[in-house]
């Protein structure tokens, strides 16, 4: 007879939960065991990351169970988020976010259409981050995704509302983007010859 690893289980359903968490009732669906046999296992998940001096937890928080890091690693979780290289956006981010904030409700196929390259990745980074939302669906057939911006937007970059936003040229000189597509063919034909 196959011996269940509990604890393994646990672990693997409440990690999958990530911030919802899990009530017990849930787990004791999932797991398929009464409430009383879902707290003992709980239980012994616990015990054993204290055991073990893991350096995450399980925590009941709202009626729900989920996996937490402990307290006293906290100093080093604030300088993983204060970490320059967390907080930097890429050039395609940055792209992407301030077509949303100008062009806002906005559709990927729109944002793709503006840069000329696909901007799932740069979107995916953008809400999680949680400089952009989805705001709507647009009408027609489809009804894609409306994107915009949010108030940590606002906060990130010290705006009061998007009136604040710098106002874009009305044209562009040809001369700029002449110096631009040359700078692109020049590292392009530079790449091709290394």
């Amino acid at each position: 007879m196959e011996i269940i690893n509990w604890s393994s289980i646990l672990e693997s359903l409440l990690f999958a939960a990530g911030d919802e968490g899990l009530s017990l009732k849930q787990l004791g669906e999932v797991l398929e065991v009464d409430e009383l046999k879902a707290i003992e296992i709980i239980e012994k998940l616990r015990q054993e990351y204290a055991e073990t001096n893991r350096g995450i937890m399980v925590v009941q928080l709202a009626g729900t169970y989920q996996l937490a890091t402990k307290k006293e690693n906290a100093i080093y979780l604030k300088k993983l988020v204060d970490s320059p290289h967390t907080s930097t956006l890429s050039q395609a981010a940055l792209e992407t976010l301030a077509i949303i904030a100008y062009k806002q409700p906005i559709t990927r196929a729109e944002i793709e259409e503006i840069r000329g390259v696909k901007t799932e990745r740069p979107l995916h980074t953008l809400v999680s981050k949680v400089l952009i939302k989805e705001v709507g669906r647009a009408e027609g057939t489809g009804r894609a995704y409306l994107y915009g911006t949010t108030k940590e937007f606002l906060d990130y970059f010290g705006l009061k509302s998007l009136k604040e936003l710098p106002q874009l040229p009305d044209k562009v000189e040809e001369e700029f983007i002449q110096e631009e597509a040359d700078l692109f063919f020049e590292k392009f034909q530079e790449t091709i010859n290394s």
